[in-house]
């Protein structure tokens, strides 16, 4: 998930102040055991779609399985979102509302999903084909999920934002596709949206240090068409200003030593 103002999460201690926070050795084990609820949810959550299904009922699901294993939903609540599960669809980037819309053959749903343990959070996405989908949908499925990977591989200790928007950006683009440039990636912690940004474009080497311990969420949102948005009447649901197909993938990070660590990978 990602939104402009920065606000504390459902049970944090006090308002976020700003700036980049480096988690503990104990924090951290707290940012793994969310990713991990993450992980898990989405995965079942990917089993579960298919021809028919509500997308209140993947809304459900989501909030029972966070539940079941031991953490809290991050979104509920979050500055009034009404639900545990942002579920968009098709031309529907991001922050789209669970409801009684039933999810047709073709199409693209794209959920993201945050938990909370012990005060801190995880955060991802991912794009699922309903039933059978073009091979134009399957492509850009392809290409987000490898343009999150290059933005992964960017995230190093001494390296800054600017590599990781700029991986993103070159690759998606080479391909064809644009990305979205009006919602970004952020850190992500006690809080749901913690400094630095973390935009899905921009210029290598230039931006934010990266050390060891930080945590971000990194999210491609790609599109077919134009990189342009704009918000539906709900003041919540962002499609693409032409309507053309957007898919979108997001994990949270920690940046180590080494190989960047995925907190959210699917169980």
């Amino acid at each position: 998930m990602n939104i402009e103002n920065i606000e504390t999460a459902s049970n944090s201690p006090s308002p976020y102040a700003g700036g980049i926070t480096i988690k503990s050795r104990k924090e951290m084990d707290a940012m793994r055991r969310a990713g991990a609820i993450v992980g898990a949810t989405l995965t079942l959550l990917e089993e579960s779609v298919r021809p028919g299904i509500r997308t209140r009922d993947l809304d459900a699901i989501a909030y029972q399985e966070i539940l079941r294993l031991g953490g809290k939903p991050a979104f509920k609540g979050y500055r009034g979102f009404p639900a545990t599960l942002c579920t968009s669809v098709n031309e529907e980037i991001v922050h789209g509302i669970p409801g009684d819309r039933q999810l047709q053959e073709g199409d693209l749903i794209k959920m993201d999903v945050g938990a909370v343990v012990d005060g801190f959070i995880g955060d991802a996405a991912i794009t699922v084909a309903v039933g059978r989908v073009s091979d134009e949908a399957k492509a850009l499925m392809d290409v987000t999920r490898r343009a999150l990977r290059e933005g992964i591989n960017a995230a190093r200790n001494g390296a800054r934002v600017g590599d990781i928007g700029s991986a993103v950006q070159t690759f998606a683009e080479t391909q064809g596709y644009s990305v979205v440039r009006e919602y970004v990636g952020h850190g992500v912690g006690r809080f749901l949206h913690e400094d630095p940004q973390v935009p899905n474009y921009g210029t290598a080497k230039k931006g934010p240090l990266l050390r060891k311990g930080m945590t971000i969420a990194i999210e491609p949102m790609v599109n077919i068409g134009d990189w342009h948005t704009r918000v539906l009447e709900d003041n919540w649901t962002i499609v693409t200003m032409d309507g053309s197909l957007s898919s979108h993938f997001e994990h949270t990070i920690a940046i180590t030593d080494g190989e960047p660590e995925v907190l959210t990978a699917q169980r």
